[in-house]
């Protein structure tokens, strides 16, 4: 296989990785939609990534930089990369 394809599809992976957590955030705006499986299925699916820096970075003020710092993460991975084939 190529490297630019095998490159292609893990920065790929990672950025839906990234967008599955900005509707993880999004969702957290809204309580009521934790009823719903799919948002459960999220919820589910993006814990494990959040669970680490949690841990290290707690809420300030109510508010969760984890999501943030591991969005930003995620997609600037993605872009070096991207940028590197």
């Amino acid at each position: 296989m190529d490297a630019a394809l095998i490159v292609g599809v893990i920065a790929t992976l990672l950025e839906a990785i990234g967008f599955l957590l900005v509707a993880r955030a999004l969702t957290s705006w809204f309580p009521d939609l934790r009823r719903y499986q799919i948002v459960q299925l999220l919820w589910e699916v993006t814990d494990p990534i959040l669970e680490p820096l949690r841990r290290v970075i707690p809420p300030i003020g109510g508010i969760d930089l984890s999501v943030m710092i591991i969005v930003i993460s995620i997609f600037t991975l993605a872009e070096l990369l991207r940028a590197s084939v």
